[in-house]
């Protein structure tokens, strides 16, 4: 089915409704100092949202994010949403870009420019990529799967088909989160359609046979698990609950703005590299934008069902089932704990190692220009 234009034009009762919701918010209390410590500060969140209420203009970022050329095709029954712009050189290099949760396509939108026009951001034409960014399913624009099974194998199979459909029968991967278990699958099942995956982010636990509860023969490992462990006691409750109970979760976030901001930004400052002050590296309408695509789809129960598929059906990386396509992994400091290399190299065919200087977990908004001279690297050799 052919792709159809798509246009971000959200309803004025939507809005209206939001507005609303704002203001009728019931502020919880909070223990005094408590600062970030037991989850998203009081006095932040009351900040940005007067700034939601009375600063932030939907209407403008919405026309801003439609300068991005927007698209949805139907695949396998469900209608996916995604950016597509062609790169501006004498061959570009197709690459599909998964993005994660809690995010967006807009995570992509510094990256884009840098990669599809490098000439125009101080490198090379003969670099360029023609980049596609989709939105996953139960994502954003993308429709929501309503039966059990989207999990990084599913998805992997759509944006093969995907690829398909725009006319790539070759192309590169790149992700972060969950765009980099996508990208893994795509490597995984469909090795021979990958000319190459740049990675941001590896889920170690894909490692240590789909969780952290296998036990490890050597050392490498084990220490790896501890490092992991340590994380997972103090950060990885969204986890657990989105892995067991997404459903529960889900009527107080679609139903409360507030709640849903909450939920997401701690995370964007929590597993940034921002020194405990997201505003630093993300604006205040970044940070919106972001929330505002869950909010305006109602989309964030399906997007949090992906942890439960996930864990129902984890991937499994191992000398035996291994990543074969040429892998790069782009490691930046305040990333959620990545396996060591020894590790990694056991599922991936691991061919660049890149230590950056800084950066975290959301490496295309925080230094989308170290992450786009690492993609094109690796890549040119592979062109």
């Amino acid at each position: 089915m052919a792709a159809e234009t798509f246009t971000i034009s959200v309803p004025d009762a939507v809005l209206d409704d939001l507005k609303r919701r704002l203001a009728a918010t019931r502020w919880p209390d909070e223990i005094a100092n408590a600062g970030w410590e037991r989850g998203t500060n009081l006095a932040y969140l009351r900040a940005l949202v007067a700034y939601w209420q009375n600063g932030y203009d939907w209407r403008r970022q919405e026309a801003a994010l439609n300068r991005l050329p927007q698209y949805r095709i139907e695949l396998d029954g469900l209608r996916i949403h995604f950016v597509h712009v062609r790169g501006k050189g004498a061959r570009p290099l197709p690459l599909i870009i998964s993005h994660g949760w809690p995010g967006s396509f807009v995570e992509m939108a510094r990256l884009i420019p840098l990669l599809a026009d490098p000439a125009a951001h101080g490198g090379s034409a003969e670099d360029a990529f023609d980049v596609v960014v989709p939105s996953l399913p139960g994502y954003g624009f993308s429709d929501r799967p309503l039966s059990p099974g989207m999990n990084p194998n599913a998805i992997a199979r759509l944006w093969v088909l995907l690829m398909s459909e725009l006319g790539y029968a070759r192309f590169a991967a790149q992700g972060g989160d969950w765009g980099s278990a996508i990208s893994s699958a795509l490597g995984l099942d469909h090795p021979t359609r990958l000319v190459g995956i740049h990675l941001n982010h590896i889920a170690g636990r894909f490692l240590l046979g789909g969780t952290l509860n296998e036990p490890q023969q050597d050392e490498v490992a084990r220490r790896y698990v501890a490092e992991l462990r340590a994380w997972w006691e103090t950060e990885g409750g969204y986890n657990h609950l989105q892995s067991t109970k997404p459903q529960t979760l889900g009527y107080g976030l679609n139903d409360s703005p507030v709640g849903l901001a909450a939920w997401i930004i701690e995370k964007f400052r929590t597993w940034s590299d921002c020194e405990g002050d997201p505003e630093c590296l993300f604006s205040r309408d970044e940070l919106l934008n972001n929330v505002m695509i869950y909010w305006v789809s109602g989309t964030i129960t399906a997007s949090t069902r992906l942890y439960y598929e996930s864990r129902a059906q984890p991937l499994r990386l191992s000398p035996a089932s291994r990543v074969t396509p040429p892998v790069a992994v782009a490691l930046f400091p305040k990333e959620i704990p990545i396996p060591p290399r020894a590790l990694a190299e056991r599922g991936y065919n691991i061919q660049r190692w890149t230590v950056m200087p800084k950066g975290g977990h959301f490496a295309a908004m925080e230094q989308p220009e170290l992450l786009a001279q690492d993609i094109r690297e690796f890549f040119r050799a592979l062109r």
